[in-house]
């Protein structure tokens, strides 16, 4: 959501709400989950790059959350570039 993107605004106060409910998950997280939710990304190269952030990054977010949430399941990963795809976890509203 760089620059001005239509529907920003409202994917940011998503996440704020996310983590004022859930203040364990950091932004990233949080953006991930939102992103899911909302049909926005469904795998990590992509959020990284709507984000402008390094994919690395999100990987790396990507992980813990799949490590510790049950907020998102593992759908694949490519083994060559790491794309991982995700998808909200049916407990998740």
């Amino acid at each position: 959501m760089t620059g001005t993107a239509p529907g920003s605004e409202q994917f940011m106060d998503l996440v704020s709400r996310l983590i004022t409910a859930q203040p364990e998950l950091t932004p990233i997280q949080a953006g991930i989950i939102v992103a899911a939710q909302q049909n926005i990304a469904h795998d990590s190269r992509t959020f990284a790059r709507l984000l402008g952030l390094a994919h690395a990054l999100v990987l790396r977010e990507l992980n813990a959350l799949l490590q510790s949430n049950d907020v998102v399941e593992l759908v694949k990963r490519d083994d060559r570039t790491l794309r991982t795809y995700y998808e909200p976890s049916e407990s998740v509203e």
